[in-house]
């Protein structure tokens, strides 16, 4: 089970703070990500101070979150703090599967009403910010939260409509693999990712790639419970 505190929202900036990685202006620019997305990001990882948009399409459910594991795992293993905001789906269990560090993971499923306020407080001290964007987030919150990253050298990712995000990835197609004729088991997908954006990735792009692909599959354990490596993360509620 994953750790479990709560928090009211004011608090939470002094709770992520001391999860700061190192001053961005004396350490990577750059985090990384799997070798297959390089080439849709410029500086061929996540730079710090962009916003990176994940679209919310027909492939919502399976291969977007996937694509949103893919995004975190190189970074989360290289020693930056990631958070998770709005996504009570989100597993830590298969977050582990996708190799992402659950020590360095932060996840606040139910922000609330106080969505701007907590995804604010966690662009302060964390290194890259998942938020799933509610219906009711104004255009002017949108370019407030995106101004503080680049001001705090953050990576915010953005799940679902974001206008001027500097780069907007996609799952567009994919297609499953593990079944034989009449019988089998889903083990991994091909998908096809999309990507379109402003000045360096004006150009769209797309790439093919597995999800999960098979050596990460073949080498992190199955998580099966409590006190097994990956087993614990930290759940944030906040409180109203």
């Amino acid at each position: 089970m994953a750790g479990r505190m709560v928090v009211g929202s004011a608090a939470l900036a002094g709770l992520v703070r001391p999860a700061s990685a190192p001053d961005p202006a004396g350490g990577h620019r750059v985090l990384p990500v799997r070798s297959e997305l390089t080439g849709l990001l410029p500086g061929r990882g996540l730079r710090r101070g962009s916003t990176i948009a994940v679209g919310a399409g027909q492939l919502r459910s399976s291969g977007t979150t996937s694509l949103l594991f893919a995004l975190l795992a190189e970074a989360s293993q290289a020693g930056s703090w990631c958070a998770v905001v709005g996504l009570p789906t989100f597993g830590a269990g298969a977050a582990a599967e996708a190799g992402i560090a659950l020590d360095r993971l932060a996840l606040v499923p139910q922000p609330g009403p106080d969505w701007p306020t907590v995804v604010a407080a966690l662009i302060d001290g964390v290194d890259v910010v998942v938020a799933a964007v509610p219906a009711t987030v104004s255009a002017s919150v949108a370019s407030r939260l995106a101004a503080r990253a680049r001001q705090r050298g953050c990576v915010l990712v953005p799940y679902g409509r974001w206008d001027g995000a500097d780069v907007m990835l996609q799952v567009v197609r994919g297609v499953w693999d593990g079944l034989g004729p009449g019988r089998g088991r889903l083990r991994r997908r091909e998908v096809t990712i999309s990507a379109r954006g402003r000045g360096a990735a004006a150009r769209p792009k797309e790439v093919k790639v597995w999800l999960p692909d098979a050596e990460l599959t073949r080498i992190i354990p199955r998580s099966t419970g409590a006190g097994r490596p990956g087993a614990a993360g930290l759940r944030v509620v906040v409180s109203a």
